[in-house]
């Protein structure tokens, strides 16, 4: 990687991997092919990590985090020939976004207001409030979403595991991202109403 430039393919697979964690571990669990499939996982997410050190902004800690906790769970599994480590991950990637997230509302900028500040360098006070409701709204689902994924291991049922990691979970995360937009937009007309 020269001149700190970065392989544009790795980002594309490392995030249909995460995307698709639940179902390779549905998959090798039940095709009893982690043994293979563990050590590629576990490649991408060191590429993932090396690739992160060079990147800018508020979410590096989280990729970072969340790679190296992949990293973790996967030689784990691998070395104590345990799999239901890797069944933590959702979990763990809950645990982190919620203390990335709730961590920042005891700074001057929360997480989210430093986010839409690289959008709108000049955001108004109204944004500035809107931003913190928005970082407690994902601190919310945060704790929700990753209780149930950690419901999901205690329960023990793959099928119940993989439905609400693999689906119901990115679908209610797409659904608030998408009215959080939608508010963000009326929010935004509300204060160009007011200038």
């Amino acid at each position: 990687m020269r001149g700190g430039r970065s392989f544009p393919a790795i980002p594309l697979l490392t995030g249909l991997m995460l995307l698709a964690w639940p179902f390779l571990i549905g998959f090798g669990l039940t095709h009893n092919s982690l043994h293979w499939l563990l050590p590629l996982m576990a490649l991408l997410l060191v590429c993932r990590l090396r690739q992160a050190r060079h990147a800018a902004g508020p979410m590096r800690f989280v990729v970072q985090t969340v790679a190296l906790a992949g990293i973790a769970l996967c030689t784990a599994s691998y070395v104590l020939k345990a799999h239901q480590w890797l069944l933590l991950y959702p979990v763990v990637v809950n645990l982190v976004m919620l203390a990335v997230f709730g961590g920042s509302l005891w700074t001057k900028m929360p997480l989210v207001e430093r986010l839409a500040r690289i959008r709108d360098p000049h955001l108004p006070p109204e944004g500035v409030r809107y931003t913190r409701t928005v970082t407690r709204v994902w601190c919310g689902f945060f704790i929700v979403n990753g209780s149930i994924a950690l419901f999901t291991v205690i329960n023990g049922d793959m099928q119940l595991w993989t439905l609400w990691n693999g689906m119901i979970a990115y679908i209610l995360m797409g659904t608030l991202m998408a009215t959080e937009w939608l508010v963000r937009q009326r929010v935004i007309k509300k204060s160009e109403a007011h200038e």
